[in-house]
């Protein structure tokens, strides 16, 4: 099971175990005792400490471990030894401070009853995550380089988890078929990335190492260039400097050619509850009395719609209508010119929009729908994108993450018009190191270091 299938499973059973062992123990009270009462100390101290003997008792089995999640056997050995330590724990506290004997019937009836439960929720943890990863649109379209024994094994992992991945075959140096991995080799190794964007593959899986194969080199440089992510299958763990983020699926490691925290499921969903909470912050508290305000501004200053919509590239360079407030007048440049110093087509308010960033606020919708983050590499209109790929090398790597309102670019420096292929090159760079080193305590950082720039006034911003 890779990084993201346990992620999603420990989830899975946080949820459902923390569900199920409040309600066994409310549903067992009820019926030993014939009623509720909120003074009853009973129940208001021990609910307390049935919840924390479970997590203590998860913690000592290692229930919630990454290799207890690995393999559903090993949770339901490890959900059997939670539930006898629990009632070890839970049993002795009942004996030491009360003495009732009526309150044994609760044990006798909780305990039957929570052990029926989780085993149901185990029967059904494999749909449950199955559900989550379907409703967070996980499947990845998976192609394998290497038409070789261990490329076999994965690409049977692949087959056998359809759920997380859709194996399209093999791409190798010799066009053959083979037919009882349901899957052929479908081109040679030289022309491998066509074929993965022509077919929307997400990601590339190659067994063959770079000093084994020069060609493994282009092929790094050329997915990357297209939004298509290359991890290398290796029976060695033992791996030089140039590699990172060791995971497993099953017992094969896989290691990324860089870093890249944001693949990470469990660092995704940090960062979306980050974007959601900081959004909806800046909607409730700002944008609901500042809309209607420049919202007049701009219609006094300047014929046309309060609010201006473009279509940039976003996360793997699918297009996405970007909001801001405009601040130019309308013309028929706005998709392809660059705005620039002096330009005359920014409007008297839209200077000063455009000056103390306000332009930007609609964006916060954008992170709210989701196709925008709070930090990230600042959006391109399409056509820039096209001609910067060309010109700049690695540019489409910033292609892997959610664009951001603001980004560590955009605080080092590099905002605003880019006049010369350097200054891209540049920002680029920058967009890297912050793809490779996210943490959320940088997109804090940055948000406090634009903050300040906003107020200290940057040069850049017209």
């Amino acid at each position: 099971m890779n990084n993201n299938n346990t992620y999603l499973l420990k989830l899975s059973l946080l949820f459902s175990d923390f569900v199920i062992i409040n309600v066994t123990y409310f549903v067992a009270y009820l019926l030993t005792t014939w009623g509720f009462n909120l003074t009853d100390q009973f129940f208001l101290s021990n609910i307390i400490f049935f919840n924390f003997s479970w997590l203590s008792s998860g913690l000592i089995t290692h229930l919630y471990h990454n290799n207890t999640m690995r393999f559903i056997e090993t949770v339901l050995r490890g959900t059997i030894k939670t539930c006898l330590l629990h009632f070890l724990f839970f049993t002795t506290f009942i004996f030491f401070f009360y003495t009732n004997p009526l309150r044994y019937n609760l044990l006798i009836v909780c305990y039957v009853l929570m052990f029926f439960l989780l085993s149901i929720s185990r029967v059904y943890l494999t749909y449950i995550t199955e559900f989550i990863a379907k409703r967070s649109n996980l499947n990845k379209r998976i192609a394998i380089v290497g038409h070789n024994e261990i490329g076999i094994k994965l690409a049977n992992y692949f087959i056998d988890h359809t759920t997380m991945y859709s194996f399209q075959g093999f791409l190798d140096v010799n066009k053959s078929s083979n037919e009882s991995l349901h899957a052929s080799v479908v081109r040679k190794l030289d022309d491998c990335v066509d074929y993965a964007v022509e077919n929307n593959i997400n990601e590339i899986y190659s067994t063959i190492l770079p000093e084994q194969n020069d060609e493994i080199h282009e092929l790094i440089e050329n997915a990357e260039k297209n939004c298509v992510r290359v991890k290398f299958v290796t029976p060695h763990t033992t791996l030089s400097s140039n590699f990172y983020q060791l995971e497993y699926f099953d017992n094969i490691p896989i290691v990324s050619h860089r870093p890249e925290p944001l693949h990470d499921l469990k660092n995704r969903l940090k960062k979306r509850i980050f974007d959601i909470l900081f959004s909806l912050m800046a909607i409730v508290f700002i944008l609901w009395w500042l809309i209607p305000l420049i919202g007049i501004l701009i219609k006094i200053n300047s014929k046309g719609p309060v609010f201006f919509r473009q279509l940039r590239s976003g996360r793997d360079n699918m297009p996405f209508w970007c909001f801001k407030f405009r601040s130019m007048s309308v013309n028929s440049n706005s998709n392809t010119l660059q705005a620039t110093k002096n330009d005359s087509r920014i409007t008297s308010i839209g200077r000063i929009l455009r000056k103390t960033s306000l332009d930007e606020f609609p964006q916060f919708f954008n992170v709210l729908i989701g196709n925008m983050s709070i930090v990230g590499p600042r959006p391109h209109m399409l056509k820039h994108t096209e001609e910067y790929s060309e010109l700049v090398d690695k540019f489409m790597l910033r292609q892997f993450m959610k664009p951001g309102i603001t980004g560590w670019a955009q605080v080092s420096g590099y905002r605003g018009e880019t006049s010369e292929t350097s200054m891209m090159e540049k920002r680029v760079e920058f967009d890297i190191w912050y793809m490779e080193n996210w943490s959320l305590m940088l997109d804090v950082k940055i948000i406090f270091m634009t903050i300040i720039n906003i107020f200290k006034g940057e040069p850049a911003a017209y």
